[in-house]
């Protein structure tokens, strides 16, 4: 696998994740009951795949 795809992958799932947990801490879901904002991990789960999408997407 090429270096510059490697690093794509790692910084796209990092800042995904980053992202999904920001998205989470300060959009959220009040009431628990919200499928993909309901816990950090599952909104971190989501961003990082996202950010995998956008790696290789270029």
């Amino acid at each position: 696998m090429n270096l510059i795809l490697t690093k794509r992958i790692i910084l796209g799932l990092v800042v995904g994740a980053v992202l999904g947990f920001a998205y989470q801490k300060l959009v959220g879901c009040r009431t628990g009951t919200c499928p993909l904002t309901a816990t950090p991990l599952r909104t971190m789960l989501y961003g990082g795949f996202m950010g995998l999408i956008w790696a290789f997407s270029k």
